[in-house]
């Protein structure tokens, strides 16, 4: 069965955006170690999972980056992967291979599992990470703490319902500017 893995950054205090969706507090994160690290996570998905405010950030950005501000491993998976919206109002979409989905997430997400390929990934989205996590459908959690404290922004997990267990798996600090991974599973998971 294929696994939806969350990898989101977030700052020390725990939010993967700023109060009003900004994200320029991480875009000079990546150094060539990060950059390695999402390319390894890049190959072993086929699909990327998204609400409309991160689709529509990443679709401005993506068909049109270039190589000289981003590795063109990155940019290829980006552009080819498989994308699934989950949106209400966003009713086109210019990026290829985007399929809009208007119902519910938990649904179409479970149905996904079962049908073969590579994992799927989850970037930002916090909302589709609450609803998933509500459910048990999230299968890894790839946290990248940035060092830098918000005070206030959008959490990930803002609507969950439900407290979910989580086993650590793995951590590991990169080199430039002391990003720390923190890798989860769900403590029931079978494969832990």
């Amino acid at each position: 069965m294929r696994k939806v893995i969350v990898s989101n950054l977030i700052s020390l205090d725990g939010f993967y955006a700023g109060p009003a969706g900004e994200i320029d507090w991480f875009v000079n994160i990546p150094d060539k170690e990060f950059e390695a690290y999402g390319i390894k996570l890049m190959e072993s998905i086929d699909t990327m999972l998204f609400g409309r405010v991160t689709y529509e950030l990443m679709a401005a950005y993506w068909p049109t980056a270039s190589p000289g501000a981003d590795d063109q491993k990155v940019i290829d998976g980006m552009n080819r992967s498989a994308k699934v919206v989950f949106s209400k109002t966003l009713k086109k979409s210019e990026w290829n291979n985007t399929r809009l989905i208007d119902g519910d997430a938990a649904e179409e997400v479970a149905r996904l599992k079962r049908q073969p390929g590579k994992d799927m990934v989850i970037y930002g989205s916090g909302e589709i990470v609450s609803a998933l996590a509500s459910k048990g459908l999230i299968d890894d959690y790839r946290i990248f703490v940035i060092p830098v404290v918000l005070g206030k922004g959008k959490s990930m997990f803002a609507g969950l319902q439900n407290r979910v267990n989580l086993k650590l798996m793995e951590t590991r600090v990169f080199q430039t500017p002391g990003v720390t991974l923190l890798r989860y599973v769900p403590s029931d998971n079978k494969n832990t």
